[in-house]
């Protein structure tokens, strides 16, 4: 899935285009045990029940893909009877009315999900009449002949609210207020199947954490049977391994910007793409070469590549692209935006190492607007 297929079915998150039949809600206790369990038609909710539970839905496909979206794509022996994937299937299709899968489903969660706190496992069944679109792009509401049909599940924390003051008219005193179990944002969620080319696709589960250094491989394998990605930290640490196995003793500050310049160029020639663009070993090598290093020092980069990244692994762009460019030493830390970068400079002037920085008369420091060295020089002229 890309972020537009994504943006389109997270507008169905909403009260006037909600498209859930059916809520299924499990509490979890702190000793594993199913402490609530219920299904509901999700319509018949409550309004203000039901605003709160959209917004849940649509966390799980809110974030940058590659970050805390990960789509997954399921082995072939998972698609064969007994596996997680045609079990999903069948959860899917029995758009969450049969008990047996239901529970079966929840144990699975239970007995994988490394959390020993309290939690809810929410899950919705929906049913999507795709649209039709014309030439240009619009859609027609009444040209549709496709129904989406998909699971959505998210797993949310359950945490004591916090002691706090309240005013209590009736007795005529302020005092604390009543704790209460509080259902939080979800920590991870998943969409199957995953809606691709505005089509179904089975074979791809979407896949959310929170938190995108805590994906919980485990937890994907064991639910999904599929191999999990690498994190978004992992891809900017292998990255940087990466580059500074293969640069050596010849890399230099010349070197590094121009390698954040190209890495900062592909994501702008692909801001209108939906698709994340990645990088596998032969298009950061090209990066690599074109940015200054030599022959030599590539010589051994695919192996280096394979060892700190992963056989055939892929390296999302915007994950490795840097938001501020910086150098640092023992005594002093410079941070630089990318589309400045040509302003930073390394000299030799006087026989000592430089970094130069060009600056106009817009300079502050602490906060106060002051005048550069060469200012105030004319004004003593």
């Amino acid at each position: 899935m890309n972020k537009t297929e994504i943006a389109e079915i997270k507008k169905q998150f909403t009260p006037d285009k909600c498209t859930i039949e059916r809520i299924c809600t499990c509490y979890v206790g702190t000793e594993k045990e199913k402490k609530i369990v219920s299904r509901d038609s999700f319509l018949s909710l409550p309004e203000e029940e039901m605003h709160k539970y959209l917004a849940f839905f649509k966390k799980i496909l809110t974030g940058s893909i590659g970050k805390t979206i990960m789509p997954l794509e399921f082995p072939l022996t998972e698609e064969a009877a007994g596996g997680r994937q045609e079990f999903l299937l069948r959860l899917r299709d029995s758009a969450l009315t049969d008990e047996d899968i239901l529970d079966e489903f929840y144990n699975r969660i239970i007995n994988n999900y490394d959390n020993p706190a309290k939690y809810c496992i929410l899950t919705v069944y929906a049913s999507y009449d795709i649209p039709g679109k014309a030439s240009d792009e619009l859609e027609m509401d009444d040209a549709s002949d496709y129904v989406y049909n998909y699971i959505l599940c998210c797993i949310c924390p359950v945490e004591l609210s916090k002691g706090e003051l309240g005013v209590d008219v009736e007795k005529n005193r302020i005092g604390e207020l009543k704790q209460e179990w509080v259902v939080k944002a979800p920590d991870k969620g998943f969409l199957f199947p995953a809606f691709t080319d505005r089509q179904t696709d089975i074979h791809e589960v979407l896949y959310y954490s929170r938190k995108s250094e805590e994906i919980m491989e485990d937890f994907i394998a064991e639910l999904f049977g599929a191999e999990a990605p690498l994190s978004a930290g992992t891809q900017k640490e292998s990255f940087q391994s990466i580059v500074s196995g293969t640069m050596g003793e010849e890399g230099d500050i010349e070197t590094m910007k121009n390698i954040q310049e190209s890495i900062a160029g592909i994501v702008e020639e692909n801001r209108e793409n939906p698709e994340p663009v990645r990088l596998k070993a032969p298009e950061l090598k090209k990066i690599l070469a074109d940015s200054g290093a030599s022959a030599e020092n590539l010589e051994h980069f695919d192996e280096r590549f394979e060892d700190l990244a992963g056989d055939d692994a892929e390296i999302i762009v915007s994950n490795i692209q840097e938001k501020k460019f910086s150098v640092k030493t023992p005594d002093v830390e410079i941070h630089v935006s990318p589309e400045y970068l040509g302003r930073l400079e390394a000299k030799v002037i006087d026989g000592k190492k430089c970094l130069v920085i060009e600056v106009d008369d817009n300079v502050e420091v602490n906060g106060v607007p002051v005048k550069t060295i060469a200012n105030r020089m004319e004004g003593r002229i």
